[in-house]
């Protein structure tokens, strides 16, 4: 460009400049909307360790106002315990700046104005200026994350102590039965003023307290058989009033307050009454000197605020059922326990430390969910929420008409474990049927093909080598299209129980059964 061409059009080099001041402008406009809108606590804090820095989601994090915040020590914003060690962290930090992304796997804690403390995750960068280096640092609350991690954590541990008690539960039953099943033999074989009666009593009751327990680990790891029914809860609530008032006592004072038209849920209800009464016991057990048990019902919308804290629960309408007890409370390391299975705070004795574990999973099978809020020496609450649903109530379980237990049919008896079968086959034999006894599948269908009378009834174990007592009925039952079948097993995830949910028209009696529950069962299924 020559001389003459110089500056020839000075409003250009004007208008640049604005243009460039402008978008200076806008772009710090920009940079500061973008501070103020993030969901990260950002701060910058100097050589000094004074926060020079501080946006919007900080002062709502922490409680202070920017103004208390600019030119304080970051320290005021940790924990008591941990400042003395933050100043060593602080000084080697700038000594030798460097980015420290998130998620590194420090614990680390933030500390608010009202001194609650509260986990955090932090990310550090670093910048330098005229005036020495800054640090910045980009801080998450991760109290929600920590929450749902525990919640997983301590599903994941019930999970695997439930699958180790339904496996175990599984042999565990078929002892149990053969135990039983002799032992009221023998009593029925000795007489009233038999010396030895007292033993094969005492061997009852044992084995009783066995197959209670058994019942329990097997609710516990939610894979008791459940009849799921539609319900009203303040009917059930209001029918279970008499027995609750029994189990409590009279030195406590029983409210039911119980919201109208709180809804109807679908669950066993047989089990949901359980619930009550556990929760109930509780309560007394922590009211020694008496007190206030309140029992309500309402209805709740849980929403995705909730579900995002409270795994596995899905948005949506629940019927809320609480309970709550004006006794002597826990604290929170009592709380993070109390489900789980043997944890008991009652005296040696007193109990198996179970009752609370069976209630959570009674409540989880049936899709519900259960909370509990307890302080030292302010009492207890409850809350359990079942779905809502808008079905109207189903009508009662059957009653079957009284019957004699005799019977002369004929029974295909199919059981892999020798000493059940055995046992069956004699208590049913008392009982003037005949027995056609087989160990496997295979053997039983061999004896079908065999036997040229008629077989009023498959009874089957369900879980057996070669194929299920459901896959044995499904080859049988076309060839013998009036056949009676019922099912047993000690464990109750089948191929007719799935996630412990009877199918719909099927038979079922789970082990470990009494001689009287096995007669009625039997005749039960025949004369229908």
């Amino acid at each position: 460009m020559d001389k003459e061409g110089q500056g020839t059009n000075p409003g250009a080099g004007a208008a640049a400049r604005k243009d460039l001041e402008l978008y200076l402008q806008s772009h710090d406009k920009l940079l500061a909307a973008l501070l103020e809108s993030a969901a990260q606590a950002i701060l910058s804090v100097d050589r000094h360790g004074r926060i020079v820095l501080a946006n919007a989601r900080t002062e709502e994090m922490f409680g202070y106002s920017r103004r208390e915040l600019l030119g304080e020590t970051i320290e005021a914003l940790l924990p008591q315990g941990a400042r003395d060690g933050h100043l060593a962290h602080r000084d080697g930090y700038f000594s030798r700046p460097r980015v420290r992304p998130m998620g590194i796997g420090m614990e680390l804690a933030g500390r608010r104005k009202d001194g609650a403390e509260f986990p955090v995750e932090v990310s550090l960068s670093h910048i330098q200026t005229d005036e020495g280096p800054f640090a910045i640092a980009f801080v998450s609350d991760i109290t929600q994350r920590k929450h749902l991690e525990d919640q997983l954590l301590h599903a994941q541990k019930m999970e695997a102590v439930g699958r180790l008690a339904g496996g175990v539960a599984h042999d565990f039953n078929n002892l149990l039965t053969i135990i039983s099943g002799y032992d009221r033999m023998l009593l029925d074989g000795l007489s009233l003023q038999d010396p030895l009666r007292d033993y094969a009593e005492e061997v009852a009751k044992a084995a009783e307290r066995a197959g209670a327990l058994t019942g329990q680990l097997l609710a516990f790891s939610r894979r008791q058989v459940m009849r799921p029914r539609v319900i009203d809860a303040n009917e059930l609530l209001r029918g279970a009033d008499r027995m609750l008032r029994r189990l409590i006592g009279e030195d406590i004072d029983l409210t039911l307050s119980l919201a109208a038209g709180a809804g109807n849920i679908k669950a066993d209800p047989g089990q949901v009454e359980q619930i009550v009464f556990n929760l109930a016991i509780n309560a007394r057990d922590a009211m020694p000197d008496g007190g206030k048990l309140t029992i309500e019902t309402a209805v709740s919308h849980l929403d995705e605020n909730y579900s995002r804290t409270h795994l596995g629960v899905q948005p949506g309408d629940y019927v809320l059922i609480a309970v709550s007890d004006t006794g002597h409370g826990m604290d929170a390391e009592t709380k993070r326990h109390i489900f789980e299975p043997f944890f008991t705070t009652k005296e040696q004795g007193k109990g198996t430390g179970l009752g609370l574990a069976t209630v959570y999973g009674t409540v989880k099978q049936s899709g519900g969910d259960i909370w509990v809020y307890s302080e030292p020496g302010r009492g207890t609450t409850f809350k359990i929420y079942f779905p809502r649903v808008a079905e109207a109530p189903s009508s009662g379980d059957r009653v079957p008409s009284p019957v004699s237990r005799q019977g002369v049919e004929t029974i295909l008896l199919v059981e892999d474990e020798k000493g059940v079968r055995e046992l069956v086959a004699e208590m049913l034999k008392r009982l003037g049927y005949r027995i056609l006894k087989a160990a496997d599948p295979l053997e039983a269908l061999e004896l079908s093909r065999q036997y040229e009378g008629t077989i009023h009834m498959l009874l089957t174990d369900v879980i057996m080598p070669q194929m299920s007592g459901r896959q044995l009925a499904d080859q049988l039952l076309p060839v013998r299209p009036g056949m009676k079948v019922l099912y047993l097993s000690g464990y109750t995830e089948n191929a007719v129980v799935h996630h412990g949910v009877l199918e719909a028209d099927v038979e079922f009696l789970a082990k470990p059964f009494s001689h009287h529950t096995l007669a009625e069962k039997v005749r039960d299924v025949l004369d229908r």
